[in-house]
């Protein structure tokens, strides 16, 4: 058994439409593979591990040095909630509602009346940078947060830190989390703050999810309760709610992300280190920019071997949660399967698994605990 496991989820990196992709009407998409045929990529090291044996247009490895198949998605959705959960062991039945025509008026009455608000701006769906474009002038003169969501189940709030403060900000977006339930329970409410003048408004990383809690026992919960560390780096605390998190870190990026995984990977004597590579995602893929998404690949694929030196008796796993397509129409997630990548000092061919909660199951059995979700994978 190994004293460590980190999972690092690189967010938004599917390798293939999933069997049920036309119910998303996602057909022929394919992030990392479609991507790999737009932009040439540089990415030795996941190629040792044997990407390219799951997934077109990258090489294909003899002899990798990983273990190495694919994962179905058995949730119904395509956003990083129901990944991570299911991840951890909670399939999502039910999907959670979405609003492409903007929130009901009655429902938007209740959020002005609960944050004592004269009134917003928006209520449709939309770029988050484009909205600000659009409205963020307009909001500095009336002081009214901007509202609006996306093709996820999402109910966003947009202010200028010098207009709303931050801590302002996510106090709004805490009293809007208890008023949206039942058919209005989105999976997540996100403060959106930006600086800077018109027209060069510019998002920060004060970014908060305020996330609805798992529905159900995740192995992060087991984990927990049972006295095994865990740590979130980026934006696991706020995907679970802060459930079954012992120790968390916010990130402003990929590589600061990576930096604050090799810090924990040092100090850290036994655990579970979960990691949130969002730049894939929130950056390069609903912005469907082919070339940043590809360099921010090859920025991974060269920090991967500072992980290996630090990993000791560790065993890394390497998913996504949903895809992204940078090549594909619009600017969603894409349903995809994903990658599954485990370094563990063997390298079998994992085949293609039903359920994400394969790799909880995995790791809550690392760890000696029982869970009845999922099938584990274990190379021994």
């Amino acid at each position: 058994m190994f004293d460590k496991i980190i999972l690092i989820v690189l967010d938004g990196c599917g390798i293939g439409a999933a069997a049920d992709a036309s119910k998303y009407k996602d057909e022929g998409s394919n992030t990392l593979g479609n991507l790999a045929k737009k932009v040439k990529l540089n990415v030795p090291n996941l190629e040792k591990f044997g990407i390219g044996n799951i997934v077109e247009g990258f090489r294909k490895e003899k002899n990798p040095i990983a273990s190495f198949g694919k994962m179905k998605e058995a949730s119904n959705g395509k956003d990083t909630i129901t990944g991570h959960w299911e991840m951890m062991g909670v399939i999502t039945e039910k999907p959670f509602p979405v609003f492409p025509k903007g929130f009901p008026e009655n429902l938007l009455k209740e959020f002005l009346k609960v944050n004592n608000i004269k009134g917003c701006l928006g209520n449709k769906a939309a770029s988050g940078t484009e909205i600000i474009k659009e409205l963020g002038e307009e909001h500095i003169k009336t002081g009214f947060p901007i509202v609006y969501t996306s093709a996820d189940s999402v109910f966003q709030i947009a202010a200028h830190e010098d207009i709303i403060p931050v801590e302002t900000l996510y106090e709004i977006c805490r009293k809007t989390r208890e008023i949206l339930k039942g058919k209005y329970e989105v999976n997540r409410v996100i403060a959106r703050p930006f600086i800077g003048k018109n027209p060069n408004f510019t998002r920060t990383h004060n970014r908060k999810d305020f996330s609805v809690e798992p529905k159900g026992k995740t192995v992060l919960d087991a984990l927990k309760e049972n006295n095994v560390d865990v740590v979130g780096i980026g934006k696991i605390n706020d995907i679970f709610s802060g459930r079954g998190v012992s120790e968390y870190v916010k990130t402003k990026n990929n590589l600061d992300g990576l930096e604050k995984t090799l810090a924990y990977l040092k100090k850290l004597k036994k655990g579970f280190i979960f990691v949130n590579l969002n730049d894939f995602d929130m950056v390069y893929g609903h912005r469907r920019n082919c070339e940043g998404f590809a360099k921010a690949l090859e920025e991974f694929d060269s920090f991967l071997p500072k992980i290996f030196k630090q990993l000791g008796n560790g065993m890394l796993i390497i998913t996504a949660d949903h895809g992204n397509d940078p090549t594909f129409k619009g600017t969603d997630h894409t349903r995809e399967n994903v990658p599954l990548l485990v370094y563990n000092g063997k390298s079998v061919d994992l085949g293609t698994r039903n359920c994400f909660c394969d790799i909880g199951k995995t790791i809550a059995e690392n760890f000696n605990l029982k869970f009845d979700k999922g099938k584990d994978f274990w190379v021994l």
